[in-house]
């Protein structure tokens, strides 16, 4: 829990984004009996149907979202149990298309799903300010989810899981645009990953692998040559 404790201890908002995170909180997120979050983060402009595949199948393989089904076969729910799924992307096809589908049709266990997307900024803009706070912002409201996917490589992702306290399930990067098997594994640990360790023994004098040298460094799960900080439960 290096990360969490340091994050939490280190990073404050401002006012102007902690205005950003409590009022979108208290909107959309604080009155659901569950939160789940689904961090995105692709280069392409255009919506890739094999991404798309993959959060779909990824959330709902690991029972973080319910099914759909037909309307014949779902019976009537008294105080259903209510779900809110908060998005971050620069992108909003896939959140539309998540969206649609909860609301086009029920879910098998009668949940009530709600999809959110606070912004769509379409490309990364470094330095911009405002973009910054955005970002800054959805990372904090990933942190305050029950359950978090991220997708591989993100740094983003990393600082919400860190922040959060929270062992997400990592998409893994797709290859020759198909859905990879399985379509996410679950982290061993909230700790973000190092992307580029030091790989030289200077006492060796030779090159060695940094993520076999302690039992609590061990590499990460989507990136091969990263390492991470584990706790007992991951050794």
């Amino acid at each position: 829990m290096v990360f969490h404790h340091l994050g939490r201890y280190l990073f404050h908002p401002t006012n102007a984004v902690w205005g950003l995170i409590t009022r979108y909180y208290n909107s959309y997120m604080a009155k659901a009996d569950e939160r789940v979050g689904i961090q995105v983060r692709v280069f392409e402009v255009k919506l890739e149907p094999h991404v798309l595949d993959q959060i779909i199948s990824c959330s709902q393989s690991e029972g973080l979202l319910p099914q759909t089904v037909s309307y014949e076969i779902v019976p009537p729910t008294t105080n259903p149990k209510t779900k809110v799924v908060l998005f971050t992307s620069l992108s909003m096809e896939y959140y539309e298309h998540i969206r649609s589908m909860y609301w086009e049709k029920p879910t098998s266990s009668g949940e009530i799903v709600s999809v959110f997307q606070p912004s769509y900024e379409g490309y990364q803009q470094s330095g911009n300010k405002n973009h910054d706070r955005k970002a800054w912002a959805e990372m904090y409201l990933l942190s305050l989810t029950d359950k978090l996917v991220t997708s591989a490589w993100s740094t983003f992702g990393y600082v919400a899981q860190g922040l959060g306290g929270l062992k997400p399930w990592i998409m893994a990067k797709p290859e020759n645009g198909s859905v990879p098997y399985p379509p996410c594994r679950r982290d061993v640990s909230m700790e973000p990953c190092f992307h580029s360790p030091p790989n030289y023994d200077c006492k060796k004098k030779e090159w060695t692998d940094t993520g076999n040298l302690v039992p609590h460094i061990r590499h990460c799960e989507d990136i091969s040559w990263g390492v991470k900080i584990v706790g007992q439960s991951g050794l």
